[in-house]
């Protein structure tokens, strides 16, 4: 009778799903197809809906159909023009589009881009979003079309008052790109000072990777391994090791505990970790462990160029 009554109790929760509640959590899973037939059918009998909309929107933006996705913000932002989230995603959608299309073209896209993200700061002196976006946007536009180092730590200074580990992710974000190394590490060692996330240690290791300082890069991921646990953190010291030909032994190591612990949940495919098992056997001279491991990420994954550039180089050890 129990079991019966908790049946009901479950049943009557997936049936009292509104189609709202259905997309938003097709979003969240992944299922954006799902998620925008949900919507296209819903909004057919209620054209009005806001929120449908904006997960309609939502929804293409995910699956990378940039006009689509404008489409829906446009309608958001001129029946709601003081609504700062939708100038701010429909700014976004249209910066989206402009890296995938022409440079030409883009260029006529961009004064739009650079309008609604700065309505939307305006609009709200707290969204913190439309910061970030700022500040991307003038640091990775040339000067001529409206590039700003200065513009972009404005907008920095702002993040920093809402948030001192966006400011100092941003600040140090923005030095990196203006050839300021000694302050980009810093700011994004201030970041982990401050915030200690993982995304703030990944920041910083990936400043070390760009500058060319492998060693710092590793110690980073050990020390933010040390704090975080995370299996990946194995992955990203093996790959380090392998690409810059250092520390072998413990890439080994790390990239052995990678494999051992493995989950879908640590994002990178085992394949991509024997490639890099690969590298370091290469490095180290011993061909067939070598061959063994690169043999094992092709068979898994046989598309992959740079595994079938790997074996090449084995064999000719």
């Amino acid at each position: 009778m129990l079991k019966y009554v908790w049946f009901l109790f479950i049943s009557s929760i997936c049936f009292a799903q509104s189609p709202i509640d259905k997309a938003e959590i097709f979003i969240s899973t992944k299922k954006f197809v799902n998620a925008q037939n949900e919507m296209q059918n819903y909004l057919k009998s209620n054209p009005d809906d806001e929120k449908a909309i904006e997960l309609l929107g939502d929804s293409f933006g995910y699956q990378k159909k940039w006009d689509n996705a404008i489409e829906q913000y446009e309608i958001l932002r001129d029946n709601n023009p003081n609504n700062a989230n939708y100038h701010y995603k429909y700014g976004g959608a249209l910066g989206m589009k402009a890296q995938s299309i022409s440079k030409f073209k883009a260029l006529g896209i961009i004064g739009d881009v650079k309008r609604s993200f700065l309505t939307a700061a305006k609009l709200d002196p707290k969204h913190i979003d439309t910061r970030w976006a700022l500040v991307d946007l003038y640091v990775s536009l040339p000067g001529i079309v409206g590039g700003s180092f200065s513009k972009a730590l404005k907008y920095a200074d702002e993040l920093e008052k809402l948030s001192k580990v966006d400011g100092y992710l941003a600040k140090g974000y923005v030095y990196e790109y203006d050839d300021e190394p000694e302050l980009a590490e810093k700011y994004y060692r201030l970041a982990i000072k401050v915030g200690g996330s993982v995304t703030c240690y990944e920041k910083l290791t990936n400043f070390y990777d760009n500058q060319n300082q492998p060693d710092k890069a590793i110690g980073i991921l050990e020390a933010s391994q040390e704090i975080h646990q995370r299996n990946a953190i194995h992955y990203q010291i093996g790959k380090v090791c392998a690409d810059y030909n250092i520390q072998l032994d413990k890439g080994e190591k790390c990239l052995n505990a990678y494999l051992a612990n493995h989950s879908a949940k640590d994002g990178v495919p085992k394949e991509w970790a024997y490639y890099r098992l690969a590298q370091i056997y290469r490095h180290k001279k011993e061909k067939s462990k070598a061959l063994l491991w690169i043999n094992k990420a092709i068979a898994g994954l046989p598309k992959i160029d740079i595994f079938i550039k790997e074996k090449a180089l084995i064999s000719g050890l």
